[in-house]
């Protein structure tokens, strides 16, 4: 039995959400949609037939069936880093019990930025694999440090406390970034593109790369997610039915940590994927996390595919990067949720 875990007699019996085959099926298929538009579309479409030769005939050699098989590798990496993201924000909502938590708001993304500029500017780097440990550390240190001002006080780490501080440290790792990039425009050529989001360069190695993390960070939020739901009760209640609280929210932070620092460290600091994604779910099945957490990683790959394959066709012949896209989308939600749920706790 997991030392976090709710003891076995008192585990809430399984109750599937009368709407959750119909949900699932409808995110499968928008899944599948916009996987086979992310191959499709772009500076230059592609009819059907090279699609298909593209991906099953690979003795056929056409312009088109070219194009596709080099957006094969942008179109898994968006979907492995929407569902990271979408299950790291599904997790940082259930860990600070906070409706409107999510990376970019906590200030995660912009501490994993802050090591990525230090790494290209003081140790040189340029690499997928040193991206992401610096990112993974930048992350950690950051999400400690916001959840340790926001508990400061009496009432603990409380929702309204925790976005304020989030936004805080957000601001000021901003400001020592841009303090680093100004006397430094080679770092600062490297940095730009990065510092957008974006999953344009994404390619097998950076793919290899990440999905020990991506894998790591989904199995602890699935084993964590049926003791999330006691938290969610309160500290109290959840201690009363067998929580270990302090060793739990540990366990689900370093996995939301893993997951949104490894796909900031590749694809940049893109934000409200999370946000996006768990409430929409949350909106069709309910609050239970069991549900939530799987059905926000396939949310959230569909969503920042999606959001690809719109900032291609709006930027064409170029492209508008997706970190543009999602905060595009994503900055009214925010408003709007903080209007009607007014930061209260789950």
């Amino acid at each position: 039995m997991n030392s976090w875990s709710v003891s076995e007699h008192k585990q809430p019996r399984l109750h599937i959400p009368r709407h959750f085959p119909a949900v699932l099926a409808l995110c499968l298929v928008m899944l599948g949609v916009c996987a086979v538009a992310s191959l499709v579309f772009g500076s230059r479409p592609v009819r059907f037939d090279d699609l298909v030769a593209g991906l099953f005939s690979p003795e056929v050699e056409s312009y088109g069936a070219d194009v596709v098989r080099k957006r094969i590798s942008r179109t898994v990496f968006s979907l492995c880093c929407g569902a990271a993201l979408g299950a790291s924000g599904a997790l940082m909502q259930a860990v600070t019990r906070n409706p409107i938590a999510d990376p970019s708001i906590l200030g995660v993304n912009t501490g994993a930025a802050l090591f990525v500029v230090c790494g290209i500017a003081f140790l040189n780097i340029g690499t997928a694999n040193q991206y992401i440990w610096l990112a993974l550390a930048g992350a950690m240190i950051t999400a400690v440090f916001v959840f340790g001002i926001g508990s400061m006080g009496r009432g603990g780490a409380t929702p309204l406390k925790l976005v304020l501080a989030g936004a805080a440290t957000s601001a000021a790792l901003s400001s020592l970034v841009t303090a680093i990039l100004i006397p430094r425009s080679y770092v600062m050529d490297q940095f730009r593109f990065w510092q957008v989001g974006s999953v344009g360069s994404a390619d097998w190695s950076g793919i290899a790369t990440f999905l020990p993390f991506l894998t790591v960070g989904i199995a602890i939020a699935f084993l964590t997610a049926p003791a999330l739901n006691a938290l969610a009760l309160g500290d109290e209640a959840a201690t009363g039915l067998g929580v270990r609280t302090g060793v739990l929210r540990l366990f689900a932070a370093v996995a939301g940590v893993l997951l949104c620092g490894a796909a900031t460290a590749l694809a940049g600091p893109i934000g409200f994927v999370g946000l996006l994604s768990t409430h929409l779910v949350r909106l069709m099945l309910g609050p239970d996390l069991r549900y939530i957490i799987p059905m926000s990683a396939i949310a959230g790959a569909a969503i920042l595919t999606l959001s690809d394959v719109i900032g291609r066709l709006l930027g064409s012949p170029g492209e508008l990067e997706v970190g543009v896209v999602t905060a595009f989308v994503g900055a009214p939600l925010l408003i709007l949720l903080a209007m009607k749920a007014k930061v209260r706790s789950l």
